[in-house]
């Protein structure tokens, strides 16, 4: 009997000990029928290694690594799920095991137990490296936002460097050249010099498309236009809404009827800012036309400050003002007259004899047009900066592309509508329509040319910078003019023209330090607020 007790024993232990891979329920079945420390030792066993690691298990396991081949997890579930968006979740699992856990059955090496199952699905043990979360932060710490935001203004400036340069070398020849077409070959029409200077515009986007086209000949054409249809359509969309990052529906919604009612408006104010200078050059004195047509920078900067939400500075007001009187002491300084140029073609000065003679009536009348349109003019440069240009923080390269787009809009509405008015001037008899012929065509064709490459590198430089630095950076044509002529005639540059000059050009650095300086900041602050918000995310 005692045999048969001990053998029923010894069978129900390896009964027993064949069970140790049921699960939890059976273990605590058994448990009831075995004897007192076999059943406490295993179901404290398998309940230690369940209770010490409830983050280890086979579902949880799962859930992590899936959590880690989406590369992040959202700023909501980081917070229902216990993680600090700042630490590294595998890192916050560790310190959440760290907890009121029962010290007895805490692991000492900083790993929890081995799982229940084993994992035959090339799943990662726990004992394998654990992979490192690459986080946004990691990423944006890379470069600091003072880095970056120096970076890219040096490059925005870099461009404006260049297409200044341009501009003032076409504005030269311009000026040069419509002297020469007004007082030495007699050909003296505006209202038609205008319209062929202004529509001469329609040219830029074409020739951009061929430089474009020339440095990306490898790419196939298809390809290539598609590709710059799709950047002047997104930048035209940033136009309208003011926002680098347009919304959904915005994307959906065409932007040309946008940009078609800007294009007119712009236009208008261009019209009447440079007519203003075609009707007041034989009313008034070379030198009043030259100074009072270039207070547009001052105008320019008093429509930047309610339309452009600019800050009133200390420093810009005063390179203003500088520049102004740089041009007075230009313009009132000499005995001859000034040789200057319009923005929108034709030129003053550089005759024998000019309007100073006019009696004083005229020159009051041409100092009043003259005036309007130089706070046209002033508007027109802040206008197309607002309601043309694409937002602060656009590349300078889709900046460049857009700018010369519209001017060519503006070509082809000057083009193909404000031919109307030349019947009605030929018929009244105030402008007898006439095209150049011979030589006078061929110089006209060059200044008119060179107004148009002017013109987009201007566009250009209020896209890229600001109205106010592009118009005084126009002003150093008035001393580049006087060199040219130094140069080309030997006559050497009075003292006025001389003082004048340094002047300009001392306004010019200093507005183009403290410009630089403003959208320095402006970027530096716009990074650091981003790299908070991805923070916080």
């Amino acid at each position: 009997m005692t045999k048969n007790n001990e053998a029923s024993h010894v069978k129900f232990e390896a009964q027993v000990d064949s069970s140790s891979t049921t699960s939890l329920d059976d273990t605590l079945n058994i448990h009831n029928t075995s004897t007192p420390q076999q059943s406490t030792s295993n179901s404290s066993s398998r309940l230690s290694s369940r209770i010490s690691s409830p983050l280890t298990s086979p579902t949880s396991q799962s859930f992590r690594r899936d959590e880690k081949t989406n590369g992040h997890l959202t700023a909501k579930f980081e917070k229902e799920a216990g993680y600090d968006s700042g630490h590294d979740p595998d890192d916050q699992e560790d310190d959440d095991m760290s907890g009121p856990r029962p010290s007895l059955h805490r692991p000492t090496d900083g790993r929890s137990h081995q799982p229940l199952l084993h994992d035959d699905r090339g799943r990662a043990s726990y004992h394998s490296p654990r992979p490192t979360m690459i986080t946004r932060k990691s990423h944006m710490s890379t470069r600091s936002p003072d880095t970056a935001a120096r970076l890219e203004t040096r490059k925005k400036y870099t461009y404006a460097g260049f297409f200044l340069l341009l501009s003032l070398v076409a504005f030269t020849i311009q000026t040069e050249t419509a002297v020469y077409i007004q007082h030495t070959l007699k050909w003296n029409k505006a209202y038609a010099m205008l319209w062929l200077t202004h529509g001469s515009w329609s040219l830029l986007w074409p020739t951009q498309l061929l430089i474009l086209r020339i440095q990306k000949r490898k790419m196939p054409w298809k390809a290539f236009w598609r590709r710059h249809v799709h950047i002047v359509r997104t930048t035209a969309q940033m136009v309208v809404t003011q926002d680098l990052h347009p919304s959904g529906r915005t994307t959906q919604k065409s932007p040309v009827p946008y940009i078609l009612k800007m294009t007119a408006f712009i236009t208008t104010a261009l019209t009447v800012a440079g007519g203003s200078w075609y009707v007041a050059v034989d009313l008034t004195s070379a030198s009043d036309l030259t100074a009072i047509y270039n207070c547009s920078a001052f105008f320019a900067y008093a429509f930047s400050v309610p339309l452009l939400k600019e800050k009133l500075r200390f420093d810009k007001i005063f390179s203003v003002l500088v520049a102004i009187v740089g041009v007075l002491v230009v313009a009132y300084g000499d005995a001859a007259p000034t040789k200057h140029g319009g923005k929108s073609g034709g030129s003053v000065g550089g005759a024998p004899t000019d309007a100073e003679n006019e009696d004083a009536k005229n020159r009051t009348v041409g100092n009043i047009v003259i005036g309007i349109g130089s706070v046209m003019y002033g508007l027109y440069e802040v206008m197309y900066k607002k309601l043309a240009c694409p937002p602060e923080g656009t590349s300078p390269g889709r900046g460049m592309i857009f700018a010369n787009t519209f001017g060519s809009l503006i070509g082809c509405f000057t083009f193909f509508v404000l031919w109307i008015p030349l019947p009605f001037l030929h018929y009244l008899g105030w402008e007898k329509f006439e095209l150049p012929h011979g030589r006078a065509a061929w110089m006209l064709t060059i200044s008119v040319l060179a107004n148009a490459t002017f013109s987009g590198c201007f566009l250009v430089l209020i896209s890229l910078t600001s109205p106010v630095l592009s118009s005084v950076a126009a002003l150093l044509t008035i001393f580049l003019v006087a060199i040219v002529d130094w140069v080309r005639t030997g006559q050497p540059l009075s003292a006025a023209a001389i003082a004048g000059g340094i002047l300009i050009i001392a306004a010019f650095l200093l507005l183009s330090w403290s410009t630089y300086r403003e959208m320095d900041e402006e970027r530096r602050k716009k990074l650091d607020d981003e790299l908070e918000s991805s923070d916080s995310d």
